[in-house]
């Protein structure tokens, strides 16, 4: 198999010219376990990019069980509604997911939604499913038809292509899904106890926000999960992970993450729910951190801690207030220790905060103490620690015991090179 770092590079040239892969990406693909019940294929449909492939295959085992999250925007994506419909009507059970790059099917009236459903059913006579048994997900441009003719030519060597994902295949899974992303996104974990694993592919890089982002996940395992505590399993772990990130503040109209299990594995959560979550957790925290980590332009990775807050709620408001800030991301970017941009953001957030108690912190430095700087604050410090790539800002805003963190990136002009001829 090439090398990862030579493929990254390819991909991230065929999705957009000129883009290098991420300073902030992971050293190498991981190694990544064949889930039992799963196989994978990929294609190049030509929907939006040439050269490279464009639509993603997973086949499930009959009786595998199926969750979802999805975008809480009001202008959701048609491939969404069909999802939201399908799980409903299947009851949680599933035979397959097919994924399209390059175009949202996003505001595309009635006319989008049928194209979903012909997809759907598409595969479904591929595979002899019923077609609600069949998630369809898109990501790309929003209002332009989707051509859905291309994903129709290319569904037979789909189908022919269908295999047990060894490393291979879950990397050119991971790419076929991409958009503007520099690299290929995917993360796994093993159940304790039960030799089962969890293994997930993402993608995603820029219209990131909590309520998910621009972005689609996809985690499998080969335990046997029942439908109602894959979805309660699956809610919660992207409350903590994807709905935990921020890049732009922008929350797209397609997110999508779903959960298959496929039970092959001849074990049950049952008594091993717990360790399941954690394996899910595990999973889902990776991929999440692994978007903001290729967010569009970003060459810091920083995690925003708030303590002392009302409550936690009250915690990830004031937290994302932070990330989310323009003048404090491009602060970062610039490595410039202007903490008083953290002060505004902070009472802008909403939330209660005692100005007079508030504490700052970059990295070890405490900036701000009792609503006035620390005595003891060196800039010099607090620059050292922004020259980094990993970035740690914390906040006490003195009112009660909520805490939360939310990871996001900085701002640099890369962010407006590539958004400014998105469709170009």
């Amino acid at each position: 198999m090439h090398g990862w770092r030579a493929f990254c590079c390819q991909f991230a040239v065929a999705v957009m010219v000129g883009t290098p892969v991420s300073p902030l990406a992971p050293a190498a693909f991981p190694v990544m376990p064949a889930v039992g019940g799963l196989r994978l294929a990929t294609a190049a449909a030509g929907i939006r990019y040439q050269g490279r492939d464009d639509v993603m295959l997973a086949e499930l085992s009959p009786g595998s069980t199926v969750a979802g999250t999805f975008t809480r925007s009001l202008c959701t994506a048609a491939p969404v509604d069909w999802c939201k419909d399908a799980l409903a009507a299947s009851g949680g059970r599933g035979r397959a997911i097919i994924v399209n790059s390059g175009n949202a099917n996003a505001f595309t009236g009635a006319a989008g939604y049928r194209v979903a459903e012909h997809t759907a059913g598409s595969v479904a006579g591929a595979l002899g499913a019923q077609p609600y048994e069949v998630m369809v997900a898109s990501t790309g441009v929003i209002a332009e038809d989707l051509p859905v003719e291309r994903i129709d030519a290319a569904l037979p060597s789909l189908v022919a292509g269908l295999s047990a994902p060894d490393p291979q295949a879950w990397e050119a899974a991971a790419a076929a899904i991409g958009t503007t992303d520099t690299f290929p996104k995917a993360a796994s974990a093993p159940v304790d106890g039960t030799g089962a694993h969890v293994a997930g592919i993402a993608k995603g890089s820029g219209m990131i926000a909590p309520d998910m982002a621009t972005m689609l996940a996809f985690v499998f395992t080969d335990l046997a999960v029942d439908p109602l505590t894959a979805q309660e399993c699956l809610a919660s772990s992207v409350e903590k992970s994807f709905n935990r990130v921020t890049v732009d503040s922008d929350t797209s109209t397609s997110d999508t993450v779903i959960l298959a299990a496929t039970g092959s594995s001849g074990r049950s959560a049952g008594l091993h729910t717990a360790y399941f979550r954690e394996a899910l957790d595990a999973v889902t925290l990776d991929l999440a951190h692994q978007i903001v980590r290729d967010g569009e332009g970003a060459t810091k990775f920083v995690a925003v801690t708030v303590t002392g807050a009302a409550d936690d709620a009250a915690a990830d408001a004031i937290a994302r207030a932070v990330a989310d800030s323009p003048l404090v991301k491009t602060a970062l970017a610039a490595s410039d220790a202007n903490w008083g941009r953290i002060v505004a953001a902070v009472g802008k957030a909403g939330q209660r905060a005692d100005r007079d108690r508030l504490s700052i912190w970059i990295g070890d430095e405490q900036c701000a103490e009792g609503g006035i700087p620390h005595p003891g604050y060196s800039e010099e410090t607090a620059i050292e620690h922004l020259l980094g790539d990993e970035i740690e800002l914390r906040v006490d805003v003195g009112v009660g015991d909520g805490e939360a963190t939310i990871w996001t990136c900085d701002l640099t002009h890369g962010y407006i090179d590539i958004n400014a001829g998105y469709r170009t």
